[in-house]
């Protein structure tokens, strides 16, 4: 069944149909086109996405990568590939789907165009014969009623007795003209009826069905080829289905590559110090201390409560230098290396340090091996060179070798150094207690020493320096600690207590006189703390500090804050729950 014969008579109806069609030819090929547009907005926001949760590379965590790190990492990475599958969808239907739609429809108006052209010449030219009928149809009547009106005419003349056979004569000759042009003009119009009635048939048998089976052909290309555009479209998206796949499926392999058991044995390996828990405080029984005792006593309780603020905001305890600290910006500053730590990582914990010296030693170990066989080649080319002169001259890889003898000579004597360091920290029994507990006891160490002028517990490294963990505690304490008497004599005034530390003997080379711990700087606390050993103060999340003490490697910093209960307060709190902005 066609158009030709079925839809004769609605040639309107379907050019108006034909036109549609391709509008909605048109419409889908919009449809591609924005749908592209998405996949690329899509592939971007991915692309932008990975690029802002990609974690900054360092060095810390190439060392510590914990499993659910990784997989995050893995993770990113399919998702980047993900978006580079989007991209690929938008250009394969930008090129295969779109263009194909745009060409086609091209193609579709031009030929509905001749068509209906073509159709429109041919219904003019029926509408034209049908036309010429008309006018003879309309020339035959005409001639007719003329004919029968000369006709009546001469049968009155013939009739009438009274007239002349001359007037007789002459109305049958008008007869006969009338009767002549009524014939003629009678075989004008059975001639134009008989080429209308073929051109008719003609018309709507053969030319029309012709323009319509052209237009239907039309219309079903363009509803085919809408069909394998959406398949193509579909195709595109199948085509990556099995790369998106693998990366769905490389995304639950990196989810179970995930062990939260080596991740806290990561941690562990990452933060322990190798310091032991503080042990029982001894009870001290007041109603049985001898004199002796009380004095020493009264004078520990004045030199800790000298190190509290005055009414003025200022200190008259001797406190002794910090080598710790300051040394970073004082002589020690050529023992520090490229991260800020001593070359022989004393100021580390002691787990944390053999760990660092470890990886030192490993590392010399790599270099000594790569210069000796660099060393060991530049002899085999001396020896070839010595064998046959025409190679080469033997003195040109003699300063290269000297070179590579020096640098290996200074490289093993820095791995025994190291070896050394890591004999020694592997030998020495740990037997120390927590950060803050070690602060204490110095503290009441050097309280007592305040009181009988001794100084013998001045410890020292195996490079003559001060430890930085004892230094750095015996400053911190002597306000951290609740033994210090931290929060009970805020604004006591020297000697205005149980004894001054004015009459005790004090060395002038290992103390001065000072004013009240100035600020380093500011902290501000990422988390909320509460305080639950003794020397730790709580602090709520936001809280803006004030950083007085640095943290001396156990994991603790110390801070000020000048809205407590009675003007001020001074404590610990952990380092990794802050974030502080020391000043320049």
């Amino acid at each position: 069944m066609g158009w030709g014969i079925e839809l004769w008579d609605q040639y309107e109806n379907l050019a108006t149909h034909t036109q549609k069609g391709i509008d909605f030819l048109d419409r889908y090929g919009n449809f591609i086109r924005d749908r592209s547009a998405i996949e690329v907005e899509y592939a971007g926001k991915l692309r932008r996405l990975v690029k802002n949760y990609q974690p900054k590379k360092s060095k810390e965590d190439e060392e510590n990568e914990f499993s659910s790190f990784q997989a995050f990492k893995c993770v990113l990475k399919e998702v980047a590939d993900l978006a580079g599958q989007r991209e690929v969808v938008a250009e394969n239907l930008q090129l295969q789907v779109l263009q194909g739609i745009s060409l086609l429809a091209k193609n579709l108006r031009d030929e509905r165009k001749k068509s209906l052209n073509d159709g429109a010449l041919r219904t003019q030219n029926l509408t034209s014969q049908i036309a010429a009928l008309e006018r003879a149809k309309r020339n035959y009547e005409k001639a007719f009623r003329e004919a029968e009106k000369s006709i009546e005419s001469y049968q009155k003349a013939d009739a009438d007795l009274n007239l002349s056979r001359a007037e007789v004569e002459k109305q049958r000759n008008n007869m006969n003209i009338r009767c002549g042009q009524s014939e003629d003009a009678k075989n004008e119009y059975a001639n134009q009826l008989q080429k209308t009635n073929k051109l008719q048939q003609t018309h709507f048998e053969t030319s029309l069905p012709e323009v319509f089976n052209r237009l239907q052909e039309l219309d079903e290309k363009r509803t085919r080829g809408l069909k394998e555009f959406i398949k193509g479209a579909a195709d595109v998206e199948s085509a990556v289905a099995p790369i998106i796949a693998r990366c769905l499926e490389g995304m639950v392999k990196a989810a179970d590559a995930i062990n939260e058991k080596e991740d806290s044995l990561k941690v562990i390996e990452k933060y322990q110090s190798g310091f032991q828990p503080p042990g029982d405080l001894p009870f001290e029984d007041l109603s049985k201390a001898d004199s002796d005792t009380s004095n020493n006593s009264q004078n520990y309780t004045s030199t800790s409560g000298l190190n509290h603020l005055t009414a003025k905001g200022t200190t008259t305890n001797k406190l002794k230098k910090r080598v710790g600290l300051f040394g970073i910006f004082a002589s020690n500053k050529n023992n520090l290396s490229t991260d800020g730590m001593k070359e022989d990582f004393s100021d580390l914990p002691p787990t944390q340090r053999r760990k660092k010296l470890q990886q030192k030693v490993q590392e010399l170990q790599q270099k000594v091996a790569q210069e000796q066989a660099a060393s060991e080649g530049l002899m085999k080319m001396k020896g070839v060179y010595e064998a046959n002169s025409l190679l080469g001259d033997p003195r040109s890889v003699e300063d290269q070798l000297n070179e590579s003898v020096n640098k290996l000579d200074k490289l093993r004597m820095e791995l025994q150094r190291y070896q050394k360091l890591l004999d020694q920290a592997n030998s020495q029994t740990i037997v120390q207690h927590s950060p803050q507990a070690n602060r204490v006891i110095h503290n009441g160490q050097r309280s007592s020493r305040h009181s009988n002028g001794s100084n013998h517990d001045h410890h020292h490294d195996d490079h003559g320096d001060d430890h930085p963990d004892h230094d750095a505690g015996s400053l911190s304490s002597s306000s951290a600690s609740p033994e210090s008497g931290l929060g009970t004599s805020h604004t006591s005034l020297p000697g205005s207590g149980q004894g001054s530390t004015n009459d005790q003997p004090i060395n002038d080379e290992m103390y001065f006189e000072a004013e009240a711990l100035p600020p380093l700087g500011t902290c501000k606390a990422l988390y909320p703390f509460d305080a639950t050993s003794e020397g730790s103060i709580p602090m709520s999340e936001g809280e803006e500090l004030l950083v007085i003490e640095l943290d001396q490697g156990d994991g603790w910093t110390r801070v000020r804050r000048l809205c407590g209960p009675n003007g001020w307060e001074e404590g610990f709190v952990p380092t990794s729950y802050i974030e502080s902005t020391l000043y320049a």
